[in-house]
């Protein structure tokens, strides 16, 4: 836990913003595709860091940076806690402060702290931290919160403890001098044992640390060992804090002799604890000795001093505990050679790993560098050692030391204050084992070991700066931190070679610090600390690999393969990873993937009961008891079993079904599948197997079955006499197999010259009976027919084939005439090649040139034409001399070499024609074989010349052809190049001249007859072409080469110069928006011919910069682009002639990898905040006399660029204004010169680098009394102007402007088209189906009780809750929000309100009657009699029906007796005039039962069914028509179904969103959406309905009875009322207010609350109000002149299209209750409905009714007009809403619609039919479909009994007992009876059955007991 300022402190200590720190990862650091690692958290510190710790089971971790202390939590790196522990006044030459008796004459000055030991102690909870102001003090810190001080040390106070400086100065007190720290703990229990070790370079006077030119008083001199332990007993007398531990006359320290000190420059690395046979400290440190000196001849050590409580509890022989110096014994550590050693150690680290054997050992891993003689990052190496092997060196040299001296093995340190001083002597005695290895007070004491122990390095790298290692799964792991930031990982085997390795940038340019930690609760995390951050990273990132073989591969030790989780995983991330086979280390090899073999992978698509055997290979736990199955993919899956042993697991699966085989690709007879085994629900492997087809095999080939089937590598066998492959040789009986022979090539010509057909030959190898009729096919339906030459050869005969190509193959094959479809094999392809001479054949060359292609073809020259020989053989013919065109380049060098093409015709038949043939004059020209086009075009590469001459080329064919231009030989010259000189790096951009530099075909600048000079460019005299880079400084051969012969110039060098050096850039800081000017500063610059600057990772652009002098370039600064202002510096590129400049450095190690080779820049630009200025007084106008001097006061807000006065360029417009004076906060410029200008205003603008910025605009002002005067004066001239003119134009504008105006209406009503139908299409085009996420309605659906559906269904005059046939108690509404209100009815549950006198006989009366009723023939007489009177209506028929409905509702089963009665009654009376008019209309008493009835029997699947969506599409209505403007006079809405109530006009309404407070209905408050156009009665609605929408509509509060009071400010409120004394007058009628009219603006604070003003309100007088439009019924002229008024209406069809718009918003909503109405749920309808269509059907049976059309409108009108668009059109009848006039209409239009879908007769509809039919006429065909193929389904179930129909009435019966009063229903039909008195009787008397059972005489006795009662109760009241 040891903390070494290994850093470079030299680092700025200057603190940067904590917060503005984003991190600058550049993408050039290293490669981060497959880093194997992951940085997971980072915390960035302001300053540079020092030190960190980590406290393991307090989970977290300490930082030390320059000046801050931080407590970061152990995972997140969050921070915890923070101190600030400087910088404060100090010097290094006084004591620290807390030593009050020393004072100190020097100055003191602000001093950073450097943390220098940061060491946890968790028994006694205290954080040591030792900086290195005040000599090296420490302070106690509290671990909990290290913001407090837990042990205030010196303790001060009244009584203070004596303390010396040596308690003080512990660490060392300069930066750059090292210090380490270590915890020691002696005994357990308390912090009694606790000791603090400490090591610390030397700072006093002599050493470089101590300030210069000071005198010899150091007060660190006398009181500061190199080494010393102290007590650190934190708990106990404080007085011993800090001492030195045994006592002060004998200090347990190690300190070298002041004379010696110059000699030891010791460097401390780390201490470390390390437990072999006894406990051991170990300090690394380096010497910086000179190396001849025998104490000290190694650079490298390792110091080791005994601890614990065996060694020190030894007495010796005076009997005091033993000293540290008495065990210090040190000895050399070399990693690499004598010659080439790695001398300075970096880093080491202890760690249990496995070297050559397969146990583990303790080693120490070490990293050391050797830095190379040019700077840069120095070499560095890793090595190992034993710790087996120190120990065994440390005990050999003590024994050689006093038992057996050896020469130069050990030496003793007699520069050691504490030391014996003697060398070694030999001594009789017998060393212990313990003085073996710890040593004795009485022996020599302290050693130093002469020869170092050497080892080997097993890796190098440059600039290796930090080692962490771990050993996991028999991989030793290498954590390996380097100075530009990066972390490498290496894995090293158990001989230490690397077998795999990976990298990650940590923090860019920042090295990483010597000390890296592994998380003490998760080794799978390393803590490293680099400049300015605190990084955890993840040691592998093994979720990068995707499969198992990836995983493996990457041979990183933490990387598994996880095989049940299919993924590369660490270890414990793997569930069951303790268990075998479950995870797959790197170790094992990729050969341990899980892997599944298919034993008999190719399966025949004809074998029955396939079945896969799965051989299981690889990593994969026993799979007994585990689910299994294979997966074929597409959710096809069979059962799988395991069968064999756990180390041979086999898996029997079942091959997928038949019918889910794969489909066969076209052309191919196989399909491969791929099958995964899937374990637990996961596929863990996979493996192809192949279906194969062998009938396929012979389909896809049909011109060579046979031959394809039997070759291939399928199981098949060919057919013969089936002609079929076939898989299954057992199906076919013969094997004939068949070969042909390919017959020699034919040739024959086609096209228009072919005069005789042509035959040819075939020959078959295998017999044939020559009976067989064949044909030959040529492809393409070309057939021929084929004739018998003899029993093995066949003619194809009078075979004529076309070709208009130079030539053509077509392929030949016989084939059975009979049989087309059959083919004689032919193994190979056959073909006939029939070629065109007329194609093709250009010249005569062209022409005789085919006959090397079998080509019989003749040139004709009269006709110049190439056409087919009919001689043979054929003539050899001689072509024209040939002739050339063009020849390519004109010239060349003397040596030839030069590609020159010639262009012509007739230049040859054949390549073997030219050999030989081509001259320029007498030099010959060798052509290239494979450049020549025949006839055409000839490349040859020119001999060498012997002089420079010019001549024509010729090519001679039999017959010589000569060029008409000249090919010349020259000779070019080179005779200079410039520059002369460029540096080494390359680049500089070099032009040689001489004489014909353009010749020839090839050129090359060769630099030092290697390295080619590139980008080439010449012309005849110049050549300009890019250096290439060069390793030394010196003056090379440039070496022009033409057609790669010699060289052309032998005397041109260019000499290669040293690289120009940057040195320093100034300023170091640029605004944002760049362009400032950044000097660079160096030499040689004079060599550079352009230069760019360019600043990684946030820098824009790469500018371009100007080379000044020698030592001078200026650059502007880039923009910068994702940088937050004062954030860390970026680093800085030049390149120089395109070469990325970098300080020179020697090559690298031929181990170093090259992608890691990378450039880190030394400069850096930081970037502030562009520079803000302003006026004075910030205004934004300026006001100037011309002709006034000017002086401009610019002020600036403060920043940190520094920017100098030559920076700033202040602009007037385009004037410049001279800066005179700048200072921190203002800038001063003026001008001289006059601004006169025609404009009257110019902008002020700042320019500072790109930053351009307009400060004010100057207003120039002056001459304002003339400029009046002239105004005056046109002004007056201009009125009589207009007098004048006024009289001459007033006819004719008249006449103008009733034309224009005429004109403007027209076109704002075209504009009001156009404007309305963009958006009625914009409307239609819009998917507005969202309506469904906002009907989220999270409150159940306020259906209303069974009781309340019956009274409004069946009087349904009565609906509404508010009218008068209801009656409702008062409502307090103040205090009854919510609560419930009681709907009462005369026939609901209540007393029969009569009086007590009269009560008994009308009781009896109402039994004796209700007796009466329930006899059936009396009833029905009843109603027949009632029903024969004309003046009994049809209100009053459905008033008795539904009152008989009520009466007789507990016996519902006699009830629908009665009611089936009467309908076959009226059957019977429909069935003789017009069946199908039956139902259609409710005009008798039955009708009306039947409604009833079906409302009775249909409620439970309204309810449960139906109610949700009939529900739904009630609130999708009221919704979409709230989203647009409605009129609250007229109702007439932008959004509806109904064309009457359609708003015809362009009303733009726009949403606002209201935050409303309303104390009831459970809410508070909320947001509620209101347009600006709805009145205050419309947002009250809104209102009310969004804060008691989980209340029934009949509970909810009146508008009337709410106040809306509008919180303008927060002083000022207003109530908001429809109309006030504000509201608008508008064409004589007062205009409601609306929300816009308040201005009301968008989430306005709104409070609505219950009125209590009962009196004083006006009710709205609708005949003098309007709000959007004028009611319907004004007259003409009143709209006429509203047309004329600024609201101009447009033609109102074109708002037809609104219609559709709100239709496809609500269809899904409409079809889900249509598909509810009309499907039949769980395959069961309701019973009413197959009761009562069986009826029907039973009844058309009876009576021969068999017209399919009868019986579907008797079912139509008897549930879906009857029932359900009842229910449709009066939603109210089922829920407690409130439906307004216009959802009616709405509504109207939808049931209309229903009624359409249930009617069988066609719409004749037209552009003339009414809108309310046209809109779902494209949906009525398919509802249609529905209805029939409903009444279908009902009709093909199976029919219900007497029984299980009773039933059911009984259960509805028994559900709603006692619901209703029936004594007042009886009372009420009994007022029928006393009405039709006597007609009642006359039918009784008259029908036989009622006259038997004398009827009549009960009815006259329930007559005389009502009326007498009656007449009583009469009498009395």
């Amino acid at each position: 836990m040891g903390a070494g300022t290994g850093m470079d402190p030299a680092a700025s200590a200057e603190p940067r913003p904590l917060a503005l720190l984003p991190l600058l990862l550049l993408p050039l650091l290293l490669p981060g595709g497959a880093a194997g690692l992951e940085v997971q958290r980072k915390f960035v510190s302001p300053t540079p860091t020092n030190n960190f710790a980590l406290d393991g089971p307090g989970s977290r971790v300490y930082l030390a940076a320059v000046n801050r202390l931080f407590q970061l939590s152990g995972g997140e790196l969050a921070l915890q806690a923070e101190a600030a522990v400087g910088p404060v006044l100090d010097s290094p030459l006084c004591h620290a402060p807390q030593l009050p008796q020393a004072s100190c004459e020097h100055p003191k000055v602000l001093t950073n702290n450097y943390n220098k030991i940061l060491q946890p102690d968790p028994e006694q909870g205290v954080l040591v931290v030792c900086g290195s102001i005040y000599q090296g003090l420490c302070q106690l810190r509290s671990m909990a919160n290290i913001s407090a001080v837990a042990v205030r040390f010196p303790p001060g106070g009244s009584d203070p403890l004596a303390v010396f400086p040596s308690m003080l100065n512990v660490a060392a007190n300069h930066p750059n001098a090292s210090t380490v720290g270590l915890l020691l703990r002696r005994g357990s229990g308390g912090g009694g044992g606790a000791r603090l070790l400490v090591a610390a370079t030397y700072t006093g006077f002599g050493s470089p640390f101590f300030p210069r030119n000071s005198s010899l008083e150091d007060h660190r001199f006398e009181n500061t060992p190199e080494i010393a332990i102290r007590a650190l007993n934190a708990r106990g007398d404080l007085a011993k804090l800090f001492t030195f531990d045994i006592n002060p006359s004998d200090d347990n320290i190690f300190k070298i002799k002041q004379g010696a000190k110059a000699r030891h420059k010791l460097s401390f690395v780390r201490a470390f604890l390390q437990r072999s046979r006894r406990p051991y400290a170990y300090l690394a440190l380096n010497s910086e000795a000179n190396a001849v000196d025998k104490e000290s001849p190694s650079h490298s050590l390792l110091a080791r001093i005994c601890l614990g409580d065996a060694a020190e509890a030894t007495l010796n022989g005076s009997g005091e505990p033993k000293k540290l110096t008495e065990s210090y014994i040190q000895l050399g550590l070399r990693c690499g050679g004598a010659a080439d050693a790695f001398t300075r150690l970096v880093s080491v680290f202890p760690a249990r790993a496995a070297w050559g054997a397969p146990a583990e050992e303790e080693l120490l891993f070490g990293v050391f560098e050797r830095v190379g003689a040019g700077g840069g990052r120095p070499h560095s190496a890793l090595c190992v050692f034993r710790f087996a092997e120190i120990e065994e060196t440390i005990r050999a040299a003590r024994n050689s030391c006093f038992v057996s001296p050896a020469a130069g093995m050990v030496a003793v340190l007699d520069s050691v204050v504490q030391g014996t001083g003697p060398a070694c002597e030999k001594r009789n005695i017998q060393l212990q084992p313990e003085q073996l290895d710890c040593g004795a007070a009485h022996l020599q004491h302290p050693l130093a070991i002469v020869n170092p122990i050497t080892a080997t390095p097993i890796f190098t790298y440059n600039g290796l700066t930090a080692v962490a290692v771990a050993s996991v799964n028999n991989y030793t792991v290498v954590f390996l931190g380097t100075a530009s930031g990066g972390l490498l990982k290496i894995n090293l085997d158990s001989a230490m070679r690397v077998v795999s390795r990976r990298s990650i940038s940590v923090a860019y340019g920042e090295p990483v610090h010597p000390i890296m930690q592994f998380d003490p609760s998760d080794p799978t995390y390393l803590y490293l600390m680099t400049s300015y951050q605190m990084t955890r990273v993840k040691v592998a990132a093994c979720e990068q690999y995707s499969t198992c073989a990836e995983c493996l591969a990457a041979a990183d030790a933490y990387c598994g393969w996880c095989t049940m989780e299919t993924r590369c995983s660490l270890q414990h991330e793997c569930m069951n990873f303790t268990e075998a086979n479950f995870w797959a280390s790197a170790s094992e090899g990729v050969q341990q993937c899980p892997s599944m073999t298919i034993l008999e992978p190719e399966i025949n698509t004809d074998k029955e009961n396939p079945v896969l055997i799965i051989q299981i290979n690889g990593t994969i736990p026993n799979l007994n008891g585990t689910n299994i199955s294979c997966d074929y993919g597409n959710n096809i899956r069979t059962v799988a079993r395991v069968a064999g042993d756990y180390a041979n697991q086999f898996i029997y699966c079942s091959l997928l079904p038949r019918q889910k085989y794969p489909a066969f690709p076209k052309d191919q007879d196989h399909v491969t599948v791929k099958t995964a085994l899937r374990v637990n629900g996961k596929n863990i492997i996979q493996a192809n197997f192949t279906i194969y087809d062998c009938k396929r095999t012979g389909n896809i080939y049909p011109k060579r079955a046979c031959t394809r089937c039997l070759s291939t590598k399928w199981k098949c066998y060919w057919c013969p006499s089936r002609y079929m492959c076939v898989s299954n040789h057992s199906w076919c009986e013969d094997a004939l197999q068949m070969r042909v022979r390919p017959a020699l090539v034919a040739s024959i010509d086609g096209g228009a010259e072919l005069q005789n057909a042509l035959a040819v030959v075939l020959q078959l190898l295998s017999s044939l009976p020559q009976e067989t009729t064949l044909e030959c096919h040529f492809g393409m339906e070309r057939t021929f027919e084929a004739r018998w030459v003899n029993s093995s050869a066949v003619e194809c005969v009078h075979v004529l084939l076309h070709t208009s190509e130079k030539s053509h193959l077509f392929p030949i094959n016989l084939q059975l005439k009979d049989r087309p479809d059959r083919f004689i094999d032919s193994p190979e392809m056959m073909t006939v090649e029939v070629y065109n001479c007329a194609t093709g054949s250009a010249d005569c060359s062209q022409c005789l040139g085919r006959e090397d292609l079998g080509h019989r073809c003749v040139w004709s020259e009269s006709s110049s034409s190439c056409r087919l020989s009919t001689e043979s053989p054929l003539p050899s013919d001689v072509c024209p001399a040939p002739e050339i065109k063009k020849i390519e380049p004109l010239r060349g060098p003397l040596e030839g070499g030069t590609l020159l093409t010639i262009q012509g015709r007739n230049l040859g038949r054949r390549f073997s024609d030219i050999q030989g043939a081509i001259r320029i004059g007498s030099v010959p020209c060798v052509p290239l074989p494979d450049r020549y086009i025949v006839s055409e075009t000839i490349v040859c590469q020119t001999g060498m010349a012997q002089e420079v001459f010019a001549d024509v080329v010729t090519v001679n064919v039999s017959r010589e052809g000569k060029s008409r231009e000249r090919y010349s030989y020259v000779l070019p010259m080179v005779q200079s190049i410039a520059p002369q000189n460029g540096p080494k790096a390359g680049g500089t951009r070099v032009t040689i001249r001489g004489s014909w530099l353009d010749v020839g075909s090839e050129l090359r600048v060769l630099v030092n007859s290697s390295k080619q000079c590139t980008d080439l460019s010449r012309n005849d005299s110049t050549i300009t072409c890019s250096m290439p880079s060069a390793e030394l400084t010196t003056a090379v051969r440039i070496c022009v080469q033409f057609e790669s012969r010699s060289c052309a110039s032998h005397s041109i060098t260019f000499k290669y110069e040293k690289n120009p050096i940057v040195t320093d850039i100034n300023p170091k800081k640029s605004q944002i928006s760049g362009g400032r000017i950044i000097t660079v500063e160096g030499r040689g610059f004079e060599l550079i011919q352009n230069a760019s600057m360019v600043v990684r990772g946030i820098g824009r652009e790469q500018t371009s910069c100007k080379v000044h002098t020698d030592t001078v370039i200026t650059c502007p600064s880039p923009a910068a682009s994702n940088i937050t202002a004062g954030s860390k510096p970026a680093s800085v590129d030049f390149y120089l002639n395109g070469r990325l400049y970098t300080d020179d450095h020697p090559v690298l190690d031929e181990e170093m990898y090259p992608e890691e080779a990378l450039h880190i820049s030394k400069f850096s630009l930081e970037y502030y905040a562009d520079p803000q200025f302003f006026t004075a007084k910030k205004e934004k106008w300026i006001k100037h006399h011309p002709g006034e001097p000017l002086t401009l006061v610019i002020h600036k807000e403060p920043d940190n660029l520094g920017l100098e006065s030559s920076e700033y360029q202040v602009k007037i417009g385009l004037i410049s204004c001279e800066i005179q004076i700048v200072s921190d906060k203002v800038i001063h410029c003026s001008v001289n010169e006059s601004l006169s200008t025609s404009e009257r205003q110019l902008p002020v603008t700042i320019q500072v680098g790109k930053f351009n910025y307009t400060i004010a605009m100057l207003h120039l002002g002056g001459g304002e009394t003339a400029i009046i005067v002239s105004i005056v004066i046109c002004s007056i001239l201009l009125v009589l102007s207009v007098v004048a003119l006024f009289v001459f134009c007033t006819k004719s504008r008249r006449a103008e402007r009733y034309w224009q105006k005429t004109l403007l209406q027209m076109e704002e009503m075209e504009s009001q088209i156009r404007e309305e139908i963009r958006k009625g299409f914009a409307e239609l085009q819009t998917d507005m189906t969202d309506l469904t996420k906002e009907l989220n309605r999270s409150q159940g659906i306020p259906f209303l009780e069974y009781k309340h559906f019956v009274t409004r269904t069946f009087f349904p005059k009565c609906s509404s809750l508010y009218e008068e046939c209801y009656i409702l108690p008062s409502q307090q509404l103040s205090s009854q929000v919510g609560s419930q209100v009681q709907e009462t009815h005369p026939l609901l549950v209540g007393e029969w309100k009569i009086p007590e006198s009269c009560r008994p006989n009308m009781e009896e009366g109402i039994s004796l009657f209700s007796t009466l009723l329930n006899n059936k023939h009396f009833l029905i007489v009843f109603v027949h009699a009632l029903e024969q009177q004309k003046d009994f209506a049809v209100r009053d028929r459905c008033n008795l029906a539904s009152l008989l409905t009520i009466a007789l509702h507990g016996k519902l089963e006699y009830y629908t007796s009665i009611m089936k009665d009467l309908l076959v009654d009226l059957i019977d009376a429909s069935a003789s005039k017009n069946p199908k008019l039956m139902l259609r209309r409710t005009e008798s008493v039955v009708e009306k039962m039947l409604t009833n009835w079906m409302s009775i029997c249909m409620y439970s699947y309204l309810r449960e069914t139906v109610g949700e969506p009939l529900f739904m599409l009630y609130c999708a209505i009221k919704q979409q028509m709230e989203k647009g403007p409605i009129d609250a006079i007229t109702g007439e809405a932008r959004y509806t179904l109904n064309e009457e109530w359609l708003l015809r006009e362009n009303i733009e309404a726009k949403p606002r969103n209201l935050n409303v407070s309303f104390q009831g209905c459970g809410m508070d408050s909320l947001s509620v959406r209101a347009m600006d156009t709805d009145t205050l009665s419309q947002v009250k609605e809104k209102i009310l309905e969004a804060f008691c929408k989980n209340i029934p509509y009949s509970q909810w509060p009146r508008v009337e009875d709410v106040d809306l009071e509008w919180f303008a400010t927060s002083t000022d409120s207003y109530i908001l009322r429809d109309l006030d004394d504000t509201s608008v007058v508008e064409d004589g009628r007062k205009k409601l207010n609306t929300l816009a009219h308040y201005k009301i603006p968008e989430g306005a604070s709104l409070a609505m609350s219950l009125s209590d003003k009962k009196d004083g309100r006006s009710v709205l007088n609708l005949c003098y109000v309007l709000h959007q439009v004028l009611p319907t019924d004004e007259s003409v002229e009143h709209k006429k002149s509203h047309r004329q008024s600024h609201r101009k209406k447009v033609l109102p069809e074109i708002y037809l299209t609104r219609l559709l718009s709100t239709k496809g918003t609500l269809q899904k909503f409409l079809d889900d209750l249509f598909k509810a109405i009309l499907s039949i749920q769980d395959d069961k309808p309701p019973v009413a409905v197959k009761y009562f269509f069986d009826f029907l059907e039973e009844q058309a049976e009876k009576r021969g009714i068999t017209d399919p059309d009868t019986m579907h409108i008797w079912k139509t009108n008897s549930l879906p007009l009857r029932f359900w668009v009842n229910i449709l059109k009066n939603p109210q009848f089922v829920f407690d809403i409130d439906k307004t006039d216009h959802i009616d209409a709405c509504l109207s239009v939808i049931a209309q619609a229903f009624i359409d879908a249930c009617s069988l007769s066609d719409l004749q509809l037209g552009k003339d039919s009414p809108t309310n039919k046209l809109l779902y006429a494209k949906e009525i065909p398919e509802y249609r479909k529905i209805v029939q193929r409903y009444y279908k389904q009902i009709h093909d179930m199976p029919p219900l009994s007497e029984q299980e129909m009773n039933a059911h009435l009984a259960e509805e019966s028994r559900k709603y007992r006692n619901e209703f009063n029936t004594n007042v229903a009886m009372a009420e039909i009994y007022k029928y009876a006393k009405r039709y008195r006597s007609q009642i009787m006359a039918a009784l008397d008259s029908n036989p059955t009622t006259k038997r059972t004398q009827l009549q005489h009960k009815f006259e006795q329930v007559i005389a007991l009502m009326e007498d009662n009656i007449y009583e109760c009469c009498s009395e009241a």
